[in-house]
């Protein structure tokens, strides 16, 4: 078996989400903070990138809700924000 950049990227996204779940359960994160779903949206657009190498429709599908749950909480949390009285 060959260690790619691809495989590299995938694994960078692994690290983001398993660090995301870890900080959510410790409380160092809220589930609604930008940072949690940032750290979520890239670690599976990271994942994707290296499922576009080693295609599995499985994972790819699970990624791909991952990515769009998290932009949607990142969409939704901007529009908290906005809302927020300075």
């Amino acid at each position: 078996m060959t260690y790619t950049l691809y495989d590299f990227i995938g694994n960078i996204g692994i690290v983001l989400i398993l660090y995301a779940f870890w900080a959510l359960q410790t409380e160092r994160l809220n589930a609604r903070s930008r940072l949690y779903n940032v750290f979520n949206a890239v670690g599976a657009a990271a994942i994707l990138v290296s499922l576009l190498f080693k295609f599995n429709l499985s994972a790819f599908i699970i990624e791909l809700a991952w990515l769009a749950i998290s932009l949607y909480g990142l969409w939704k949390s901007k529009n908290d924000q906005a809302g927020e009285p300075s």
